[in-house]
């Protein structure tokens, strides 16, 4: 009795180690019935604890009058279930949605811009200022710049503020003209985005194919004229058909750019030399031109000074004629009538006008009339009356002369 119950203690402690699961086979040899009823209850507590079904069976094997030295099986380890609940990630799904629409489902475009929406690499849209609606990950956006752009050609400049120095760009600005002389001619040119969709989809580079056909324009316009032209007279015609050459290839280029201005910056021999006998050349064009416009000036002051002067003395001579017209018909008139009184009594006319005409020739002179027969004593005056006063003094002589 006292060994079957140091045998069953030592049954219920293999059942112990069965249950930590590090001795799961540590056991004795066969035992009695005692000791496996012993055993039975011994492990059934652990092994509904465990919840491993095969460890029965190996328990049993343990008991098959086997000793209880074999050695021991590591349990596996399980993984844990974890439950997931479908409603609350919808809900997270949802969320990051509408943060996602948020983000990408709305977009602005500036005064000076203009957006082309695509959807599926197709244009749909052209937006110009403005908010706007897009479909995320469906429609995309291209915002294009549509604000005055300059462009030189034939030399290049910084942007620094303080280093405002140009350089010549030879390959760009160097020209042969008509009568085979070689010129550096410079462009600036203001060009704009007219139409979006051409500027993005019709070419790669509208930049550069605009460039291209500026240079072209250029030096097929400057061909027709001589380096003289060029340099000095023929700047403004050569500019204003270089923009109508431009302004046709671009239309038949259809890149989706317009010109705003083209103007010649500078046109110069290549060498120094050449440079500065073409430039005593417009000095000396300028002087002259200089001089030309201060003749027509005084020419334009004078004229009308003339005019003036002219017709002062045009009106002046009218008036004198008409005077002497009137003048004389007054005369006319007079001598009718006096014509009119000869022919009634003659004798007497004829001794007034006599006498008249008299007065007029001799004036201060003392006439004394008589018929030539009787004598008579004629009155002397006085020497000093005769006496000739110079002339300028102011004092009368005889007969009132002055």
């Amino acid at each position: 009795m006292e060994e079957n119950r140091e045998n069953n203690e030592n049954n219920w402690n293999a059942g112990n180690n069965w249950n930590s699961g590090n001795n799961w086979n540590a056991g004795n040899n066969g035992s009695s019935g005692n000791n496996w009823n012993a055993g039975n209850n011994g492990s059934g507590n652990n092994w509904n604890t465990g919840n491993n079904g095969n460890s029965g069976n190996n328990w049993n094997n343990g008991n098959n009058g086997s000793n209880g030295n074999r050695p021991n099986r590591p349990k596996k380890p399980k993984m844990p279930k974890v439950s997931v609940k479908p409603l609350p990630v919808l809900i997270g799904l949802l969320a990051v949605l509408i943060v996602l629409v948020g983000m990408n489902g709305y977009y602005k475009v500036d005064e000076q811009e203009q957006a082309v929406v695509t959807m599926f690499g197709k244009v749909t849209d052209v937006k110009t200022a403005g908010l706007y609606f897009k479909i995320p990950f469906v429609q995309q956006v291209q915002k294009v710049d549509t604000t005055t752009k300059g462009m030189q050609i034939g030399y290049t400049q910084s942007n620094d503020p303080y280093n405002q120095r140009a350089e010549v760009v030879e390959y760009e600005a160097l020209m042969i003209t008509s009568d085979f002389n070689f010129v550096d001619i410079d462009f600036y040119l203001e060009y704009r985005v007219s139409d979006p969709k051409k500027y993005l989809y019709r070419s790669t580079d509208p930049v550069a194919i605009l460039r291209n056909l500026t240079q072209e324009s250029i030096r097929s316009t400057v061909s027709d004229y001589t380096v003289d032209e060029v340099i000095t007279t023929g700047k403004n015609q050569i500019q204003a058909k270089v923009r109508e050459k431009l302004v046709e290839s671009l239309e038949e280029a259809d890149i989706g750019l317009e010109v705003v201005n083209l103007s010649i910056q500078d046109a110069e021999p290549p060498t120094s030399e050449v440079m500065q006998a073409f430039k005593a050349v417009e000095t000396a064009k300028q002087g002259a031109d200089t001089a030309v416009n201060n003749a027509k000036q005084y020419q334009n002051e004078q004229i009308p000074a003339a005019e003036a002067n002219a017709d002062k003395i045009t009106q002046q001579a009218e008036a004198a004629k008409e005077a002497r017209i009137a003048e004389a018909e007054g005369q006319t008139a007079r001598f009718n009538a006096m014509y009119e009184q000869y022919v009634l009594n003659p004798t007497v006319t004829r001794q007034r006008l006599f006498y008249e005409t008299m007065e007029d020739v001799l004036p201060g002179l003392k006439v004394i009339v008589d018929d030539g027969q009787t004598q008579t004593i004629l009155p002397l005056d006085s020497f000093s009356e005769n006496v000739t006063v110079p002339a300028g003094s102011g004092e009368k002589t005889e007969g009132g002369d002055q």
